[in-house]
């Protein structure tokens, strides 16, 4: 994963949602129950009353500065629309109704709302807002600021926000301190979660405001850090806020104890490399195989001034690929994107651009149990075969598994196999150029962020131009490449779709048929398949694990065989190097680097 496609894939869960379970007695004379927190099919991990997360050092010392890295540039201090590039580490400056814990699957706790009451039906949810939560003005945060920002992020935001909040038919402040939402039925569990996450806006400070302009107007927010100062798209520094309402809130207990965090921009990953070699900046992490096995060297590694190290992760790795765009005519025969898929050898790359460090990836859900790594079971068998007819075969009798060679770059066998798919679609070689039956070129643009993949990109476009097409990369920078994403005006890219350990309403943003032509969603894929919706809504409304693994397999093999991308690689480590300036506790939680637990030694 880059800097890019965590921006544009970002999930805004990160990415984690799943169906409510509360921990907590009812409320006499209603049909409610109150709550510390909302947790997966379960008890949450932490008792009400807990003093701080297992993975965070309640002592650890504050202060000090650092330097972080991003690449590219940014021209927005507003990461809620569809406009301008926002800067890194912006939501620092936000508190949330809810946070959630990086040590369970996906567990919320009270932040802004000390209490949350949700009805035995799941028909609504209560939020008890905490009333010492204040603003950076003091001001205090109130139930008109939730309702507020739900409806401005829903009417205003990004589109995702619109699918996330699909089911929510009415938001009101019920008095100063909670604020209510009422739910189309009981059936999507994770709604009351991902209400949760909502950031809250101060709505006196927004009100009478452009949301959609004022791009780099320091923005009013309530978490642990404030923006000190900025030179638009090269630098934007956070102070931490001292006067901070949460920060001895078991949520915070032992979490942001950096004073000063200052981002510096560069233009490419490599430069950001040199620069932190250089004593620039004090942390990296690298998503570059070749640069992690080969440039991690030299006096000061050897002299430990810097650290390098690999952090297992247990995080589901999603699926990373050559994404293909369904809506160019040239790509809706799902049997012309499989033809291309025998045109990637990564077997080959593994092992001579990779340095062996990766694994195929063979589904949207990898590297978890959601992953369709079998055949159905029976519980998947009856969300499918309603729609057999209309589905290929393979999605009942086969599992999953991209094209493998022998990686020694001889890929004849596989070309071969690509060339009948492709005669069966209507495309025959004339002349060394592969044409359809109106004489026209089969010839594609792969639209790229980042220079690294140009040498991933150059033998597959080799092994393509072997079947007679005609593809070329476009490098483009960092605004181009987020705007044509957002106009869907692309062939293919390098994506990748992030996935948590408990799916949910972004699925929805991901492949909704409503969302293909919604410019600024994340359809990218311009899905539009009433067998898609119809599972989507399955993992919605799953009432148990089981029924949720079985709805998620289910996609996932449905997505698989039918082609739109070519997928390419992961890995279930952080490679991480920094100055040998930090501590950070003996335990690390499961789902996160926890970067921020970190803090800087006393020396």
């Amino acid at each position: 994963m880059n800097l890019y496609t965590q921006y544009l894939a970002l999930p805004l869960k990160a990415l984690v949602l799943i169906t409510a379970f509360l921990h907590g007695a009812a409320i006499a004379e209603t049909n409610t129950r109150v709550t510390h927190a909302l947790a997966i099919h379960g008890d949450a991990k932490y008792p009400e009353g807990f003093k701080h997360f297992d993975y965070a050092n309640p002592d650890a010392p504050k202060g000090g500065s650092i330097v972080l890295s991003s690449v590219g540039s940014f021209n927005s201090l507003n990461p809620f629309i569809a406009k301008g590039v926002p800067a890194d580490r912006i939501g620092m400056i936000y508190d949330t109704l809810t946070a959630r814990s990086s040590d369970e699957p996906f567990t919320e706790y009270g932040l802004i709302a000390e209490k949350i009451e949700l009805a035995n039906d799941s028909s609504f949810v209560i939020f008890h807002i905490d009333p010492k939560a204040r603003f950076h003005d003091d001001k205090p945060v109130t139930a008109e600021d939730v309702i507020f920002t739900f409806n401005l992020l829903v009417e205003k935001g990004r589109p995702h926000y619109k699918a996330y909040y699909h089911d929510v038919v009415e938001a009101v402040a019920l008095d100063k301190y909670r604020a209510q939402f009422k739910f189309k039925n009981g059936n999507n569990r994770e709604l009351p979660l991902i209400i949760g996450q909502l950031p809250v806006l101060p709505k006196h400070y927004w009100e009478g405001k452009d949301f959609t302009d004022n791009l780099l107007d320091i923005p009013l927010g309530s978490g642990p850090y404030k923006i000190s100062d900025m030179q638009t798209g090269q630098t934007i520094t956070f102070k931490r806020n001292k006067n901070y309402w949460a920060k001895d809130h078991p949520i915070n207990k032992g979490s942001y104890n950096f004073d000063s965090i200052r981002v510096e921009y560069f233009r490419d990953a490599n430069v950001a490399l040199e620069g932190f070699k250089s004593g620039n900046f004090d942390f990296y992490m690298e998503y570059s195989s070749k640069r992690w096995a080969t440039l991690y060297t030299g006096d000061k590694f050897d002299d430990k001034t810097l650290l390098k190290e690999e952090i297992k992760n247990e995080n589901p790795a999603g699926m990373q690929a050559f994404a293909l765009n369904s809506r160019k005519d040239l790509f809706k025969d799902p049997v012309v994107r499989q033809a291309l898929n025998y045109a990637f050898d990564f077997e080959w790359a593994n092992k001579n651009l990779f340095y062996g460090a990766y694994k195929r990836t063979n589904s949207y859900f990898e590297n978890s149990e959601l992953a369709a790594h079998q055949l159905p079971s029976e519980k998947e068998l009856a969300l499918l075969n309603p729609y057999k007819d209309d589905l290929p075969p393979e999605v009942f009798n086969k599992v999953y598994q991209a094209p493998v060679t022998k990686g020694d770059g001889n890929i004849r066998k596989q070309l071969r196999a690509a060339l009948r798919l492709l005669k069966t679609a209507g495309w025959t070689v004339k002349n060394g150029v592969l044409t359809n039956n109106a004489g026209q070129p089969f010839e594609f643009e792969v639209l790229l962020v980042q220079k690294d993949f140009e040498r991933i990109v150059l033998p597959f476009i080799q092994n393509l131009k072997k079947l007679g097409i005609n593809a070329t990369p476009r490098l483009v920078d960092q605004s181009q490449y987020i705007e044509r994403l957002r106009n869907f005006d692309f062939d293919m890219v390098v994506m990748s779709f992030r996935q948590s350990n408990s799916p949910g309403n972004e699925q929805r943003d991901y492949w909704f048929s409503g969302f293909a032509d919604k410019k600024g969603s994340r359809n990218y894929l311009g899905i539009k398949d009433p067998i898609v919706d119809a599972l989507i809504e399955k993992i919605i409304k799953a009432d148990s694990r089981e029924d949720l693994i079985a709805a998620s397999r289910a996609l996932d093999r449905v997505l698989l065989w039918s082609h739109y991308v070519i997928p390419q690689w992961h890995i279930d480590t952080y490679r991480v190097a920094y100055k040998n300036k930090f501590a950070r506790p003996e335990l690390s939680p499961k789902y996160d680097l926890g970067f921020f637990t970190w803090w800087i030694k006393a020396e």
